[in-house]
């Protein structure tokens, strides 16, 4: 089967109209905003030399941002204001997807559309201007008769340039809870789903080539001084703006958001989660891809109301706390905190996905490696790789404080990539996940850990602040509490990294189903 025969094409395409609206809607609203703030400001500074200076190096910074960064930030900032305006005035908003999402597109919209908008004012002719003052037009006369006209064309080519950037953009606005056609390279790209990942690609780059040659039209009819171009390419982009959010705008907003990290697990788990609520009658939808801090506190916020979490990360992450407790005493302290935020720690799922230490078998046999105090004896010789999270979790510090580890080299990488280029001998060590199906197939072995830095790692299921209380939303939810063992879940996991129509996980979150109803 070829990769464009593949069925998995069908499966993208049922996602479109959802992920394309949003997509869509966030990156018009963008947009709108970019240009509200940047073109008033381009007018307003384009004779001041110093502003005008301030301002562009201002949008140039922004634009040095890596654009994930640039969103993230964004979170924890509207977080903060969240909470002030709720203790100062009584009321609140989300800090999660659309908002920040937003506000930070805004941001890298700013460049293109300053420096046009300021160029295209600045380049008209000043005999044009003095002209307009002869016949007794006023300054606001001028700009709105004159000026601006005659530098429309030029702005727009710096909205073009815009719109394009904010498209792209877009699509990594996935992690902090926004939906995009980033969903699908997000997904593709943890669950090895190279049909998603093209196709979010090709999606996100025709509608962009779209929204460019539209407004190039509409630059092309003001250049021309042509209303039947411009008129042309204005009903375009209008026929495209609704096409892509009447679908999804016309949809009831599902009862139940189950939430999922980045990795194909969460994937497989949210999609089960989703699937058993479903059963039961209730709606639901999953929101996946999103990051270890921006899922909890979304749960907090009530913005998703369930996610699967882990034990250990919670203990050191949300609880700051570097002391190693045995496992049941753990989860019921973590219960306890959990309750203090009215967050409910519905049950364990019954299988531990801990960090781990990982190494090729034979490699680790030749050094006579079998624990990670062993390790530490040759780690200055080594190359260490883990995910995009795991060198700046307290983890790794505990890890580094027990026993030194000072490796010749450390690696950040996608998580499933990681265990092909251990196999490989790209690197020597990776920070795997103990429940993952990889280490077997690649014939890997987790080193123990004597010392106890790292904690359990039990797969807890959480429910949001204002699902406490929701008897229907529990009852859905119990078949899945203890009947998740190790075995089965590495299983599932190494079905997820397959690269065919039943690795999907929703194909996968249907087999892992199956096995706990037989028991």
């Amino acid at each position: 089967m070829s990769l464009f025969t593949d069925p998995r094409w069908g499966e993208a395409l049922g996602h479109l109209p959802d992920y394309l609206g949003n997509h869509v809607r966030v990156s018009l609203a963008a947009l709108a905003l970019g240009l509200a703030v940047s073109l008033p400001l381009a007018i307003l500074t384009r004779n001041r030399p110093a502003p005008r200076g301030i301002l562009l190096a201002f949008a140039s910074i922004v634009q040095t941002v890596p654009g994930l960064a640039l969103l993230a930030l964004f979170y924890p900032l509207l977080l903060l204001a969240a909470s002030v305006t709720l203790a100062w005035f009584g009321v609140s908003f989300s800090a999660f997807g659309f908002l920040p999402a937003m506000l930070a597109l805004a941001l890298y919209s700013m460049l293109p559309v300053l420096r046009n908008g300021i160029t295209g004012l600045n380049g008209i002719d000043p005999a044009l201007i003095e002209a307009a003052k002869g016949v007794g037009m006023t300054a606001r006369q001028s700009l709105l008769i004159v000026e601006l006209p005659l530098a429309l064309p030029v702005m727009m080519a710096g909205i073009r340039t815009a719109a394009v950037w904010v498209i792209g953009t877009a699509t990594l606005s996935t992690p902090i809870g926004q939906t995009s056609l980033g969903n699908y390279i997000f997904a593709g790209l943890q669950t090895q789903n190279w049909v998603f990942v093209l196709f979010g690609c090709l999606a996100s780059a025709l509608l962009a080539l779209a929204v460019d040659q539209l407004l190039g039209l509409i630059e092309n009819g003001l250049r021309h001084r042509s209303r039947l171009r411009s008129g042309l390419g204005a009903i375009g982009i209008a026929a495209l703006v609704a096409a892509t959010l009447v679908p999804t705008m016309g949809r009831p907003s599902s009862g139940y958001v189950v939430g999922a990290k980045t990795f194909a697990e969460q994937y497989v788990l949210s999609a089960l989660m989703r699937d058993r609520l479903q059963a039961a009658g209730l709606s639901a939808t999953a929101r996946s891809g999103l990051g270890s801090s921006v899922i909890f506190q979304a749960l907090k916020a009530g913005d998703i109301d369930l996610y699967v979490d882990y034990s250990g990360t919670l203990w050191a992450n949300q609880l700051h706390r570097t002391d190693i407790k045995p496992r049941a005493e753990l989860v019921a302290e973590l219960k306890t905190a959990l309750a203090k935020d009215k967050i409910t720690l519905l049950g364990e799922l019954g299988f531990e996905n801990a960090y781990a230490l990982v190494m090729p078998r034979r490699r680790a046999e030749a050094l006579g490696i079998r624990t990670i105090a062993d390790l530490s004896g040759h780690a200055s010789t080594l190359s260490i790789a883990g995910d995009y999270e795991f060198f700046s979790r307290p983890e790794w510090a505990a890890l580094q404080k027990a026993y030194g580890l000072p490796f010749r080299a450390q690696r950040q990488m996608q998580p499933d990539f990681m265990y092909a280029a251990v196999a490989s001998g790209e690197v020597d060590v990776i920070a795997g996940y103990t429940s993952d199906g990889l280490i077997a197939k690649y014939d890997l072995v987790t080193l123990d850990d004597p010392r106890h830095a790292i904690p359990p790692y039990d797969a807890i299921l959480l429910l949001a602040p204002k699902r406490a209380g929701d008897e229907r939303l529990k009852a859905a939810l119990q078949p899945l509490l203890g009947k998740i063992d190790i075995a089965i879940m590495r299983e599932a996991n190494l079905r997820a990294s397959g690269n065919d129509a039943n690795s999907s996980p929703d194909a996968v979150a249907r087999w892992l189903w199956e096995q706990i109803a037989r028991r």
